[in-house]
């Protein structure tokens, strides 16, 4: 397994990073258990959940069967490095009850004890706020954090759907306090999606950040959606579906597994790769619901596309261009 640095902080974690968000809605208690034991053998050590995962009247359900994968001992605690997430409502659906969602100083501090519980460990390495919270200064923020860091219930604290900007503003303010900030940012970045090259990723790897892309297929879309629809019968749904009724995306699709089967490489395999040799990346996040698609995630680290095939699939799904020119008409 390769290991890399979760931007400044002396944390060493896998290229791929483990998305529990299946864990309790599609994968039951057991087999998420197989997977997560599958994946430390195989030397995958990053761990990410969130409070809400798990959804609807079950939110929080993810975390505890991370929990309880923890609470098996085996050291399986200590040789990983736990992610989560606070933001949103922890209640019924419906709006939240004053101070129960969002980055409050008082729900940070509820929502924190409420996921080490549910999670069986006294600490999270990086803690991370899952959308930007517009209605609660950073001064407020970061001096919860800082009391969670003294408490030694947390290590760090991350971004997650930050535009550039709010990942500067939040950082500037740290500064001036002498706080850390932010190590580390989740965005939605894949060949299909990438429009985070052009502030989100520039504003991470200047302030020191770990970039750490969700969804990389695409929602499907980038995992043979049509080869299985062709040969298994097998139609896309949610976001590939509706993705799939453009026709200018249709043909991109196809031209890019055309492209991959010529190689003899799966397309899903072939997009983790591709974000592996993006500049600033940590690692993807893979939500495997079966051992077969953990088993396909990790084969993605020893894929080497070339230089060849890495213009050709710039062609396919070209690129904003860099910042500043990519700004210009």
């Amino acid at each position: 397994m390769e290991y890399t640095q979760l931007g400044r902080t002396g944390l060493k974690v896998s290229r791929i990073v483990l998305g529990t968000m299946n864990f309790g809605p599609q994968t039951d208690e057991a087999t998420s258990h197989t997977i997560m034991d599958a994946a430390l053998d195989a030397g995958l050590n990053f761990v990410d959940t969130a409070n809400v995962y798990g959804w609807g009247e079950n939110k929080g359900r993810t975390e505890e069967i991370v929990g309880t994968w923890f609470a098996k001992g085996g050291g399986r605690r200590d040789k990983a490095v736990l992610a989560t997430k606070v933001y949103g409502n922890m209640g019924a659906d419906g709006p939240a009850w004053p101070n129960h969602d969002r980055l409050s100083a008082v729900n940070i501090r509820r929502a924190v004890d409420a996921s080490l519980k549910r999670l069986q460990t006294d600490y999270i390495d990086v803690y991370q706020f899952h959308h930007i919270d517009r209605s609660t200064p950073f001064e407020e923020i970061w001096q919860a954090i800082d009391v969670l860091i003294q408490q030694g219930k947390i290590l760090y604290a991350g971004s997650s759907n930050f535009p550039g900007y709010k990942i500067a503003q939040a950082n500037e303010i740290a500064k001036t306090h002498g706080r850390v900030g932010l190590v580390s940012e989740q965005c939605l970045y894949n060949l299909a999606e990438r429009r985070a090259e052009m502030e989100v990723i520039p504003a991470a790897q200047d302030y020191g950040l770990g970039v750490i892309p969700w969804s990389p297929l695409h929602g499907g879309l980038l995992g043979g959606v049509l080869k299985k629809e062709a040969t298994e019968g097998r139609r896309a749904s949610g976001r590939a579906a509706d993705a799939l009724k453009d026709a200018r995306t249709r043909e991109q699709i196809q031209a890019y597994e055309n492209l991959l089967d010529k190689h003899g490489i799966e397309p899903g395999e072939a997009a983790l790769a591709w974000l592996l040799t993006r500049p600033g990346v940590t690692g993807p996040i893979v939500g495997p619901r079966t051992q077969e698609q953990l088993d396909s995630a990790l084969r993605a680290l020893d894929l080497d596309l070339g230089a060849e095939l890495l213009a050709a699939l710039d062609e396919i799904f070209p690129g904003p261009g860099p910042s500043p020119e990519a700004f210009a008409w």
